[in-house]
C-alpha cells in the first residue's frame, strides 16, 4: 500500500462515526430511523443505515445545523430535518469535521475566493451583534484574505468581515477587538505566539488597502494637499462608493476627476445620460480593486439615484454600473429604492433623500458581502437549476445581503448601441413605475408583470 493511499484510507476511517439517527418530512413526521455508520467526506455526508436505505446528501443540502442536548439537528434544502444522536465520545469531533468541511464549502460557495494572506491561527472569540448581544463564542481560525477577514469557528458558520466595512481595531493584552462600521464586535484571544505576527499581517493589509486608495486619489489630483487624499480616502474606503456631496465638502475638483475618469473609460455619454435624470447631489463614485488583485487591476463603479416626487416621472430607481481600465462595463444593473407601492406616497423630497442615504449604506454593504460579482445578482431562479449555477443557490440562501440585492433587482440593460441602450433605460425606469409589484422583473421587450 502507498503512502497516498494509506493516508486516505487513515482519514476515512477517521471521518467514519457509529451513530443512531432519525429522517422526519416538512411536516415533522419520522421517515426513516435506526442505527447507522456515517461518513463525513470533503463535499459529502453518507449515511449507511443497517438493512436500510441509504443516504446521500451534499454538504450544500444542508442549510442550518442546531446543537442540543448531544443531538445534531440538520436543515435540509428539501425541508426534512436529519437528527444524528448516539454519537457518545464522539459528539464533539464529529460536529467539529462536519463544520470545518461545510465551511470550506462555504468559502468557495459564499463568494469569497481571494489571495489568501494568513492562515493556520488559533484564537477563541466572541462575537456580539450591534445591540451588543453575544450571539457566538468558542475557538476558531481567523484567516486574512487580500481584502476581508474571515472568522472560522470550531463549531457554527463562517463569518467575513470586509475591511472597509472595520471601524476601529484595538489590540491590547494579547487581545484583538475589532468594531464594525455596523456596531458588531469581534473579540480574539489565545493566539500565543501567533498573536503579534497576524496582528502584523492584518495591519499590513489594512495599510494596503488604504494607501492604494490614497494613491489612486492622488494620481486623480497630483496637486491635492495629503489631507485632503486622507480625509477623501475615509469616504471613500477600499470598495466603497461615497456621494458627490461628502465628495465635494473635500474637493470639488476631485468629483469633476473621477467623472474624467469614466469618460476615460469609454461611457462618458451613458454616464451623461443617467446624470441628466439623477438627484445630482446623491450620486456616488468608488474605487475597487479587481477580483484577482493586482493582476485584474483597479476599476471605477457607480451608483446613481433617480427619483422625485412626481410619480409620473420614471425613477424610484438606483442605476449601478462598474468599469473596468480595460474599457466600459457590459450592462446597468437597476435596483429599487422603495416599495413601488410606497412610492406615490411620498410627496416630501427629504423623506425620499433619507431613505436613498439608507440605501446607499445599504448597498455598499451588499456589493462588500459578495465581493462585487453580479452574476449571482441577475440570473432568474430558473437559470439556477443548471448545475453550473447550483452553487449560487447555495450562497442565496446563507448570504442575506445577496437575497436583498436579489430582491431590490429591478432588471439590467446590455450595453448594445447607445441608442438602444438609451431607450432600453427609459423602458426600464417607466416600467419601474406602472407596475405596483414588488416581485417582477424588468425584461427587455416585454409587457409589464
Amino acid at each position: 500500500m502507498g503512502k497516498n493511499e494509506s493516508i486516505s484510507t487513515s482519514t476515512e476511517k477517521r471521518n467514519s462515526y457509529i451513530t443512531s439517527y432519525s429522517l422526519s418530512d416538512e411536516t415533522g413526521q419520522i421517515t426513516a430511523k435506526g442505527d447507522a455508520q456515517v461518513k463525513l467526506e470533503e463535499e459529502n455526508i453518507s449515511l449507511l443505515p443497517k438493512f436500510g436505505e441509504p443516504l446521500f446528501l451534499s454538504l450544500r443540502d444542508i442549510l442550518e445545523i442546531f446543537e442540543g442536548d448531544y443531538k445534531i439537528h440538520l436543515t435540509l434544502t428539501s425541508k426534512e430535518k436529519l437528527t444524528i444522536f448516539n454519537l457518545g465520545y464522539k459528539y464533539e469531533d464529529f460536529l467539529r469535521v462536519l463544520s470545518r468541511l461545510r465551511n470550506e464549502i462555504l468559502l468557495k460557495d459564499m463568494l469569497m475566493h481571494e489571495t489568501l494572506r494568513k492562515s493556520g491561527v488559533e484564537a477563541e472569540f466572541v462575537y456580539s451583534d450591534e445591540g451588543g448581544n453575544e450571539k457566538q463564542r468558542g475557538k476558531c481560525e481567523p484567516r486574512l484574505y487580500e481584502t476581508a477577514l474571515v472568522v472560522i469557528p470550531e463549531k457554527g458558520e463562517l463569518a467575513r468581515i470586509p475591511y472597509s466595512n472595520i471601524l476601529e481595531i484595538r489590540g491590547e493584552d494579547f487581545t484583538l477587538a475589532i468594531t464594525t462600521d455596523f456596531g458588531e464586535k469581534f473579540v480574539f484571544s489565545k493566539m500565543g505566539k501567533q498573536f503579534d505576527p497576524f496582528t502584523k499581517t492584518f495591519s499590513d493589509l489594512m495599510n494596503e488597502l488604504s494607501l492604494k486608495v490614497q494613491s489612486s486619489l492622488k494620481e486623480l489630483l497630483p496637486k491635492a494637499d495629503p489631507s485632503v487624499i486622507r480625509r477623501a480616502a475615509r469616504f471613500m474606503k477600499e470598495g466603497k462608493v461615497a456621494k458627490r456631496s461628502d465628495i465635494e465638502s473635500i474637493s470639488p475638483e476631485l468629483w469633476v476627476e473621477l467623472e474624467k475618469k469614466l469618460e476615460a473609460a469609454g461611457i462618458k455619454e451613458e454616464y451623461d445620460f443617467l446624470k441628466s435624470l439623477a438627484q445630482k447631489e446623491k450620486m456616488c463614485i468608488g474605487l475597487k480593486r479587481g477580483l484577482l488583485g493586482d493582476l485584474t487591476g483597479e476599476y471605477i463603479w457607480f451608483l446613481i439615484p433617480i427619483y422625485s416626487t412626481n410619480q409620473k416621472e420614471p425613477g424610484n430607481a438606483v442605476a449601478m454600473e462598474s468599469i473596468s481600465g480595460e474599457g466600459g462595463g457590459k450592462a446597468t444593473y437597476f435596483f429599487r429604492i422603495v416599495s413601488r407601492k410606497d412610492y406615490p406616497n411620498f410627496k416630501n423630497i427629504e423623506e425620499l433623500h433619507r431613505e436613498v442615504d439608507n440605501f446607499i449604506k445599504r448597498i455598499n454593504r451588499c456589493m462588500l458581502a459578495i465581493n462585487f460579482r453580479r452574476e449571482p445578482i441577475y440570473l432568474p431562479d430558473e437559470r439556477l437549476q443548471e448545475p453550473k449555477y447550483q452553487k449560487y443557490q447555495f450562497a442565496i440562501t446563507k448570504i442575506p445581503e445577496l437575497r436583498d440585492l436579489r430582491r431590490l433587482f429591478i432588471g439590467r440593460v446590455i450595453h448594445s448601441s447607445r441608442e438602444q441602450w438609451k431607450e432600453d433605460v427609459m423602458d426600464l425606469l417607466k416600467f419601474n413605475v406602472r407596475t405596483q409589484n414588488n416581485d417582477v422583473k424588468w425584461k427587455k421587450g416585454e409587457k409589464d408583470g
